[in-house]
């Protein structure tokens, strides 16, 4: 039973890989695909990522609730998280016609990799970062606002009203929830450096008085 979390995390690194390769299939080989086999593809592409996204939830949930929780589960579920994150934003950038992903995209990106070589840093001195609130927060923020991002980018695969009003609301409640999440992913990105800053740089020692 120990297993089980450890399993379902596996499973979402899985799942990101087929979101990416789904969308980046729908993109690239556009000209080769039908209408209809491109829109399979874009709602491929988004059960995977929604059915990932809820196992992020289900593994912790298991392994608190089952007691089995472990070193190899604490380092496997931040990169599934990541590598989700990373797949989903590269697949919205392949399909084109994304720009409001791009800038708080960058920034999430830019976080992730960052905190990633803090906590390397770190774990070599003997030195561990534990995730906050407001980062378990961050990361559940992320997969709305790029799950809403998906949807809208994929808009026409699931028949969706073509109602140039309805989308634009769509668009503009993805915006905002996209700056959302790069915002709070920005702020705890500053919060872990503070930290880490913290513990791996000595303060100065006290500098003794100078002889006249």
């Amino acid at each position: 039973m120990w297993r089980i979390p450890n399993l379902i995390t596996g499973l979402r690194l899985a799942l990101a890989l087929v979101t990416f390769f789904a969308l980046a299939g729908a993109a690239l080989l556009s000209d080769s695909l039908t209408p209809d086999q491109q829109f399979a593809l874009e709602r491929w592409a988004f059960i995977a990522f929604v059915v990932a996204a809820l196992t992020d939830f289900v593994d912790g949930w298991l392994a608190r609730s089952l007691h089995a929780t472990s070193i190899w589960g604490a380092i496997l579920d931040p990169i599934a998280d990541k590598v989700l994150v990373c797949g989903v934003v590269l697949g919205l950038l392949t399909l084109g016609g994304n720009g409001m992903v791009a800038i708080p995209a960058a920034l999430i990106l830019f976080r992730e990799f960052t905190v990633s070589a803090l906590r390397e840093a770190a774990a070599g001195k003997g030195i561990t970062l534990p995730v906050t609130l407001l980062a378990k927060w961050k990361t559940t923020l992320q997969l709305v606002a790029l799950g809403a991002a998906l949807l809208v980018s994929c808009w026409g695969a699931f028949s969706l009203p073509a109602d140039p009003a309805i989308q634009g609301t769509a668009r503009t409640i993805t915006n905002v929830l996209l700056w959302i999440a790069a915002a709070i992913t920005v702020i705890t990105g500053v919060q872990y450096w503070e930290k880490a800053h913290m513990a791996l740089i000595p303060h100065d020692s006290p500098k003794a008085p100078r002889s006249s």
